[in-house]
């Protein structure tokens, strides 16, 4: 999907919010030598290093790459997590070349289940919690305040006044691996037929959002 929709061969390419290295390491593999990655978290950029040399600590907020470096950035489940997200946004842009990419996944605030646990009474609740997005603000944000969701209208309004343009935009579901490796067969074919709902009006019940914005010259 990130292939198909930005430039990866030779390519100059950010991986914004790397963790352990797991994209970072592929596209090195697959596509160019040219990727660099970031993440917040120190052990974790130590890991990524063993296949991703350029990776550095650093927040999405204060990106340390001068302006107009890359071909592709990509954040991968990341900004929902940073302290600014319009921030991390602005930065994405500002590091992206006139005519390159960029393409985030970000949780659906409309998918049934809050993936990442919940707070109750002071204590944290791991585990996936159902219909927490379906509530208002003021009282999904006391259950989960740690992490955001959002909707297609909200994920939009962080690129409000920037050089972009969306090139695509549609919600996906999950792998499920686990539940797969537990169930097998009839859980891999429930998964397909939720893959064919992706890019109906269906896939507003999906997992993540998929959108590709393109920088475009002043």
């Amino acid at each position: 999907m990130v292939a198909q929709w930005s430039k990866l061969d030779g390519a100059a390419i950010l991986v914004d919010g790397c963790g352990v290295g797991m994209y970072s390491t592929e596209f090195v593999k697959r596509y160019s030598p040219h990727v660099y990655a970031m993440d917040i978290e120190l052990e974790r950029v130590a890991e990524a290093r063993d296949g991703t040399p350029n990776a550095v600590v650093s927040t999405a907020e204060h990106l340390p790459y001068p302006d107009n470096t890359f071909d592709t950035v990509y954040s991968h489940e990341v900004i929902e997590h940073v302290a600014d997200d319009r921030a991390a946004a602005l930065e994405m842009v500002r590091v992206t070349r006139p005519g390159g990419r960029i393409v985030i996944f970000c949780p659906n605030r409309w998918y049934p289940f809050e993936t990442h646990g919940h707070y109750w009474r002071g204590a944290y609740h791991f585990g996936n919690t159902p219909l927490i997005n379906y509530l208002p603000d003021v009282l999904r944000n006391r259950l989960a305040p740690h992490v955001r969701a959002y909707t297609k209208r909200g994920l939009l309004h962080l690129f409000d006044g920037t050089p972009t343009r969306v090139l695509h935009h549609r919600r996906v579901y999950g792998g499920y691996d686990n539940i797969i490796a537990r169930l097998g067969r009839p859980a891999e074919v429930i998964r397909n037929l939720l893959y064919r709902l992706e890019g109906t009006p269906l896939d507003t019940f999906g997992l993540s959002h998929f959108l590709v914005v393109e920088k475009r010259a002043r």
